[in-house]
């Protein structure tokens, strides 16, 4: 019979099933009803969501997805929080353009305090002319482990902030198998004599980058762009104005900016080792929250099956 109506075989047998249960009224054609999907956030969990971009427009839907699983223990994805604030009009695009690097680092660090970054940037003081950030960047995690703001770019500037690295972590004060190696560019404070005399004397290797490649320095040029991006939203007219934002801003991104290439941690989080640990909390977190939108899902359907 099926071939005669040219219908699928399951569709003739729920037609027959629906006019022996319920007669011929219930062939009749019905409008279709949209389904609510078992794992749509509840209104009140977009509300929070909404306030929390208001009270921090600066984080991105990555950023903030990150930051309302950990402060709230309810999990949502970035997609969720982009959706919901698209429907908002809260969405905006990037004040710059998004690069990657063409190639990775040949010898990529599998520890901390492994490698080290350093290089310089440069700010222009109104009335006090360029000052110039020396940094230096723990390669695995990517956490600032000493900065200093200088007038000039020498070899002593770079050992300063070595030294500045060296009591932070602790290593200037104990014995270590394996010190720090050191990856830097070819500028002329980096090569010359006094800096290769200061790294032999602290047991520090030393590799410089391809020349006309910052490739090689991505990490350190990644964390240059995200610093000025921030700090370069206002003018400065004295050196203090300068360190005081850098102040604020190093420990931000040090221990409360989630990091895409980390996974969303800190990079604090991976030098104080807590990399696995808060991954696993968030997993947990998801698996919970799926279920309960699970659940909700069928409680829901069912009271609308008993009020029916």
């Amino acid at each position: 019979m099926s071939r005669c109506l040219k219908i699928h075989r399951s569709t003739f047998y729920n037609w027959l099933h629906c006019l022996q249960d319920n007669g011929i009224d219930d062939l009749e054609d019905r409008k279709p009803t949209p389904t609510v999907a078992w794992n749509q956030i509840p209104q009140g969990h977009r509300d929070a969501i909404i306030e929390l971009t208001l009270d921090q427009p600066q984080l991105s839907p990555r950023e903030l997805a990150v930051c309302y699983t950990d402060q709230q223990g309810y999990f949502v994805s970035e997609c969720t929080v982009y959706r919901v604030l698209k429907a908002r009009d809260l969405i905006t695009g990037p004040a710059y353009i998004l690069m990657q690097a063409g190639e990775a680092f040949q010898y990529p660090s599998k520890r901390v305090n492994e490698l080290w970054q350093t290089d310089f940037t440069y700010f222009k003081i109104i009335g006090w002319g360029w000052y110039y950030l020396s940094t230096v960047l723990d390669d695995f995690s990517r956490f600032i482990t000493a900065w200093r703001l200088c007038t000039g770019m020498s070899a002593s500037d770079v050992s300063a902030t070595l030294d500045d690295a060296l009591q932070f972590t602790g290593l200037g004060q104990v014995k270590v198998r394996h010190r720090p190696r050191l990856l830097s560019d070819n500028g002329p404070c980096y090569i010359s004599g006094e800096l290769s005399d200061y790294l032999q004397e602290n047991g520090m290797a030393h590799t410089r980058g391809r020349p006309y490649h910052p490739q090689t320095q991505g990490k350190i040029e990644r964390w240059h762009r995200t610093m000025k991006n921030q700090i370069l939203l206002n003018n400065y007219y004295l050196p203090g104005e300068l360190r005081e934002h850098l102040q604020r801003f190093i420990p931000y991104y040090n221990h409360e900016r989630h990091h895409e290439s980390l996974d969303n941690l800190t990079p604090a989080d991976v030098f104080y080792g807590r990399g696995q640990e808060i991954p696993d909390q968030r997993h947990a977190m998801k698996l919970n929250t799926l279920a309960m939108r699970r659940r909700m899902h069928y409680d829901n359907r069912n009271n609308l099956n008993l009020m029916s």
